[in-house]
């Protein structure tokens, strides 16, 4: 007890006693709090983790579908285009009476055969040109067809008087 007395006669020492105690509440209190605050931080983490593995699962099968979705749109683009290809039956069926009309038509006209093929074959031609793509950069181009391009091409090349090259021998 003479401690005790003793240090109530100098203040100082009293006070630094008292500040001392206070500072170890205050630090043990901390030093709880921490504990307390890692334990929290810790858990979070776990939960963090987990939530992340979860996420990373869910992710993985969604991108699994999605490739499956992209296959599967991939391959039905393909069925429209082999479908939008293939004839319906009306279409082979007129396919058919027009050939049946075309074999009568040889049969009981001697002079459509010849423009027959031409025409077929001026067709033909007009279709592989719009195939390629020729047929609409002409029209674009120039707002006519290559028909009448190729009509005055050959008008071209054809010489517009006959009688100046019968004269002239040196271009023979």
């Amino acid at each position: 007890m003479e401690e005790l007395t003793a240090l109530t006669e100098y203040p100082f020492l009293f006070g630094l006693v008292i500040g001392l105690i206070a500072a170890l509440v205050f630090w043990v209190r901390s030093v709880l709090k921490t504990q307390k605050l890692n334990k929290e931080i810790k858990k979070l983490r776990e939960h963090l983790h987990t939530k992340f593995e979860i996420e990373s699962e869910d992710n993985e099968r969604r991108k699994g579908e999605l490739t499956q979705m992209r296959q599967e749109r991939d391959n039905l683009r393909n069925m429209i285009q082999v479908l939008n290809q293939k004839p319906s039956k009306q279409e082979i069926r007129q396919t058919q009476i027009y050939q049946k009309a075309i074999e009568t038509m040889f049969e009981k006209s001697p002079g459509f055969a010849p423009a027959w093929q031409i025409t077929l074959k001026e067709a033909e031609e007009e279709m592989r040109n719009a195939e390629k793509g020729i047929l609409p950069f002409f029209k674009r181009m120039t707002g006519s067809s290559p028909a009448s391009y190729s009509a005055s091409s050959a008008e071209e090349k054809k010489p517009r008087n006959r009688h100046l090259e019968l004269e002239d021998p040196d271009n023979l």
